[in-house]
């Protein structure tokens, strides 16, 4: 193996692997599937469907991860959920 390939592989070795958050939607007995299903299309960017489908997941098992992304982004995110009353947080 050449000096160029070396130097090729351990930069590849050497890349930031950015760590993956999620944020997790509970359930209550509070917020009505409209207004979850609304608020996810707002906040979490999904499609009616995606948005529809999280709400019956949070309904029937108790959570649901609605987003999936880095910590930077979904922190606002997550912010909005709350003020939106809804349950969620960050792992």
């Amino acid at each position: 193996m050449g000096t160029k390939e070396k130097i090729s592989e351990s930069l590849v070795l050497e890349e930031d692997v950015k760590k993956l958050s999620e944020i997790i939607l509970f359930n209550d007995d509070v917020n009505t599937f409209d207004h979850v299903i609304a608020t996810l299309i707002d906040v979490c960017d999904h499609t009616p469907e995606q948005a529809e489908q999280c709400s019956l997941i949070v309904h029937y098992k108790g959570k649901c991860t609605v987003k999936t992304g880095e910590y930077e982004d979904l922190k606002p995110r997550c912010s909005k959920l709350l003020q939106a009353g809804l349950s969620a947080e960050i792992v």
